[in-house]
């Protein structure tokens, strides 16, 4: 698609890049096009290259560059005027001064943690990791936390538990095609990542199977060779109850579970008070379905548990994806080529995005804020004193919800809260109780329209910087315009205000500069990125962390000692220089468990599970004695990421969601997105193509359950819970549960289905339960 969004200056041929949106991050080039007598844009082409999309694109990808346009993103600075209480436009100077005053004079006034950060997980990593530096160096506060919390969190937090590291998939995403079996849960991949779906399209051309666990009867779901259809919350029972069959059926896989993995008994244990019969009663799946989900899945020589927010945005979430990895464990379909389990994270970057401190508890590295030899090293690159920075603080919803009481102003990138928080309503008031708002987007978002400044801040297209996508692979997005005048980047924004609060150094406004900072402040922690350069990132299509730098002839070709750790000084050649001796004292011992997991991946795992010699897995001739590290495609496959190299199981049982339904509120509410949107719509909402095919939100119920309302196809119908009220059309389908009903989150305004949803949150992760809550429907006039 071409689009002509005004006096940009573009490169003069195609420039390699990703897209804008999701997890993916799709590989896309973006070509000049000169109109005659017209200003220059640029239009997409396909980049076949890259192995994760090899040149297919969504609807969203393809209209990207539509948001470039001038017509509908914000051009300058606005500032709220006191006499009329409306934005209105402003000078650069006036609005960074406005926010620099807003900001101290809180400080000031009621303590550090009076002032909040929230960040977004499209963010890229460069200035995910400013964020979190000018938070907790400049601001001093530890109120920060992003959108990201809402994506992943639970499957994080499981991770974490059982394999001591986070990567949302622990293998490259075309492993998937080349498994025997793979079970998709709470994943409508083909609406929600459509160019992912080739993946499972090959799968079952090769003799895979694919079992699919969702409530309703998606497009991914029509793919399937089994559907199971839970009742929305008990994705917890469900998987207990396979792992119930698989131990009684003599399925379990007992030299790995002795050999590489710890905790069994207990689990064992509770997955046999899951018996099928009581699964059946409390999920709704059949027990002869049951069966042939477990004889599918066990059958396979390699299969794959892969999650995503449906089991993940439950209030029980993180015990949730525990009870499936425990699946993987039990049947030996972990740490080893083809098998495991892994997360379809959602947003752009929200797997960089917290790795690299945004996140309420974390450091770059994905260290953990409260390790003092992590505070150490970080202190040290960031040239200030471990004490100096503060603990962890709120997670995303509980900041929100402390907005306009504990925390009086806040600074906000690239989220728009008022749309996507649960309890949306509340949120709202939260958000307009501030003694200070100030947005910076690339359009005005319904949070941005409530701010007291707004900073229109570059696009995609016109900086340059890197994401990591699902698989953990680091990719750059390339500049192939100069943002319009009056628009700056975020990282200008930053360095701006970093100056006007004091720091007139440690801000600087080009991503490559940041970058090589961050990959210091990364160096030896889980989240390796020491290894990484933007010249190998463009040479190699993307490399996988962790990706320690070492110096040459320092290791072998495996890039590792014998018992799989690595050096601290070579994964930080500069260590003496940066004060990195806390960090080397504890070596192995610590942060470098996520090297040493990779034991085996070293550069022939990759071959191993790719008889073509791993191509784009990023490791292809970089693994060769005394050259750069390989990077890592595939974890595990030597040891797991634990201080003993196993796996734990997690011993976890089947509880109710946090609200059930009853005689007030007898059905239950599920949420997700359409194809032709993305997240809180506040960029794709401005698409012309993208609205005709999705115009609003709409409630998807059973005709059933529309009978007994009297409720008719296209006429409108509030769902009502305890904290609001939502209304949309009717669209009536066998497609879903007869208890359930369904909500897309893309819009503002009466139809905004977070206006309904529940906040409850999950004891670990902190995340909200957005996949369950109980309502009623109403007829209802509009």
């Amino acid at each position: 698609m071409a689009y002509v969004p005004g006096e940009h200056s573009p490169a003069s041929d195609p420039v390699d890049t990703h897209c804008p949106y999701c997890s993916l991050q799709c590989g896309m080039a973006l070509r000049p096009v000169v109109p005659d007598g017209g200003p220059v844009g640029v239009e997409v082409v396909e980049r076949t290259a890259f192995p994760v999309n090899r040149g297919a694109l969504c609807g969203k990808g393809r209209t990207a560059p539509a948001v470039l346009s001038s017509r509908v993103r914000l051009t300058e600075p606005l500032v709220r005027r006191p006499d009329s209480g409306r934005l209105e436009p402003a000078t650069w100077e006036e609005a960074l001064d406005r926010i620099a005053e807003g900001l101290a004079a809180t400080g000031r006034a009621y303590g550090r943690d009076a002032v909040g950060v929230f960040g977004g997980g499209g963010l890229t990593n460069e200035k995910a990791y400013a964020l979190g530096k000018f938070a907790r160096v400049v601001l001093g506060t530890s109120q920060i936390d992003y959108n990201g919390r809402f994506c992943m969190s639970s499957a994080a937090a499981a991770h974490q538990r059982a394999f001591g590291l986070d990567r949302g998939l622990p293998f490259p995403l075309a492993d998937v095609a080349r498994t025997g079996c793979v079970v998709l849960v709470g994943s409508n991949l083909a609406e929600t990542m459509p160019p992912a779906l080739r993946h499972l399209t090959e799968l079952k051309e090769a003799g895979g199977r694919l079992i699919v666990v969702d409530p309703r009867r998606t497009r991914t779901a029509e793919q399937a060779d089994l559907h199971l259809a839970p009742r929305p919350g008990t994705d917890l029972a469900l998987a207990l109850g396979l792992l119930h069959l698989v131990v009684a059926e003599g399925r379990v896989d007992e030299e790995f579970v002795e050999r590489r993995t710890s905790g069994w008994p207990e689990a064992r244990a509770a997955a046999m008070a899951h018996w099928p019969e009581l699964v059946e009663r409390i999920t709704g799946v059949p027990v002869p379905e049951l069966r042939k989900a477990v004889t599918m899945f066990c059958g396979a020589e390699n299969s794959m548990v892969l999650t995503a927010r449906g089991p993940e945005q439950q209030s029980k979430g993180t015990d949730t994806v525990g009870a499936w990895i425990n699946l993987c464990l039990a049947t030996g379909r972990a740490g080893r080529p083809l098998s495991g389990y892994g997360c379809l994270t959602g947003q752009g970057n929200g797997q960089g995005g917290r790795e690299h401190g945004q996140k309420a508890d974390q450091l770059p590295g994905y260290r953990k804020l409260d390790d003092p030899a992590a505070r150490a090293h970080v202190a040290a690159v960031w040239g200030v004193e471990p004490d100096a920075l503060p603990g962890p603080g709120r997670s995303a919803y509980e900041l929100l919800d402390a907005l306009g009481r504990d925390v009086r102003a806040l600074l906000l990138m690239g989220s728009n809260p008022l749309v996507s928080a649960p309890r949306a309503a509340h949120v709202e008031s939260r958000l307009r109780s501030l003694d200070f708002l100030a947005v910076a987007d690339v359009v005005l978002s319904e949070t941005a329209a409530l701010a007291d400044v707004v900073l229109p801040v570059a696009q995609w297209a016109e900086e340059t910087g890197t994401m990591t996508n699902l698989e953990g692979r680091v990719v750059l997005r390339r500049a192939a315009l100069t943002p319009p005048p009056g628009v700056r980047t975020d990282l200008q924004v930053l360095g701006g205000l970093a100056a006007r609060l004091g720091w007139e150094k440690g801000f600087p406004a080009d991503a490559e500069e940041v970058f090589e900072e961050l990959r210091r402040a990364s160096a030896g922690g889980p989240a390796d990125y020491s290894g990484i350069t933007y010249r190998r990132i463009a040479e190699e299509d993307g490399v996988f962390w962790p990706c320690p730098e070492r110096t040459e002839g320092a290791m072998g070709a495996e890039g590792a000692k014998a018992d799989g750790s690595v050096d601290a000084e070579s994964a930080d050649p500069e260590g003496a220089e940066r004060a990195q001796g806390a960090e080397r004292a504890q070596g192995a011992e610590r942060a470098q468990g996520a090297e040493r997991a990779q034991g085996a991946e070293r550069a022939q795992g990759a071959e191993r599970a790719d008889p073509d010699g791993a191509k784009g897995t990023g490791s292809g001739g970089a693994g060769r004695a005394g050259g750069p590290h390989p990077g890592t495609p595939r974890l595990f496959l030597d040891r797991f990421a634990t201080d003993d190299g196993r796996a734990r199981f997690a011993p976890v049982g089947h509880r109710p969601a946090a609200e059930e339904p009853d005689a007030e509120y007898p059905v239950l509410l599920t949420t997700g997105r359409v194809l032709a949107q993305y997240q809180s719509g506040a960029q794709t909402r401005r698409v012309a193509e993208l609205n005709e095919a999705a115009p609003g939100p709409y409630v998807q119920l059973h005709p059933r359950l529309a009978e007994r309302l009297g409720a008719v196809e296209g006429a409108p119908i509030a769902v009502v819970s305890r904290r609001g009220r939502a209304v949309a059309p009717a669209r009536i389908s066998r497609d879903i549960r007869p208890d359930t009903v369904f909500m897309p989150f893309h819009w503002a305004g009466p139809g905004r289905a977070n206006t309904v949803t529940n906040p409850a949150l999950d004891p670990v992760s902190r995340m909200p339960e957005f996949k369950v809550c109980a309502v009623r429907l109403e007829l209802s006039e509009g």
